[in-house]
């Protein structure tokens, strides 16, 4: 059954088109709440997950155990490298990292493997700046 296009998850969906790296559902809202939208937290939550299950959002969860999403610019399977002081995202190639997985799963007879790898730092701009270069 497919769902409606509501006003509330397009709302959600152009504002998560507008960040440029990964936010938090609260972030989200509280942007949205600024915006003067009268979106409820709960919506913002049920419409990233509809858009990350429709592979229209990455989800990953953050070093501090939080879902994360951003707006998807690829539908195939990647990685990404997300700076832990701005968020900023690069979707990455993991060809080893994908060999790996296939392998380990088939060394213990597991089949339909699936994995999430996602490498947390710092940008190069965030590095200067806490650097003070």
């Amino acid at each position: 059954m497919a769902k409606r296009n509501t006003w509330q998850r397009e709302a959600v969906r152009e504002a998560l088109d507008s960040r440029a790296g990964f936010v938090s559902a609260q972030a989200l809202h509280s942007s949205l709440h600024e915006a003067g939208t009268s979106i409820g937290l709960a919506t913002v939550y049920r419409a990233l997950a509809d858009l990350a299950e429709r592979g229209e959002a990455d989800s990953l969860q953050g070093p501090d155990g939080e879902n994360l999403f951003r707006a998807c610019v690829s539908t195939d399977h990647h990685h990404h490298l997300i700076c832990k002081s701005c968020g900023m995202a690069v979707e990455i190639e993991a060809r080893e990292v994908e060999q790996w997985a296939q392998a380990t799963a088939a060394q213990y007879g597991f089949t339909q493997a699936q994995h999430v790898v996602d490498i947390f730092g710092r940008c190069p701009a965030c590095s200067r700046a806490r650097d003070g270069q």
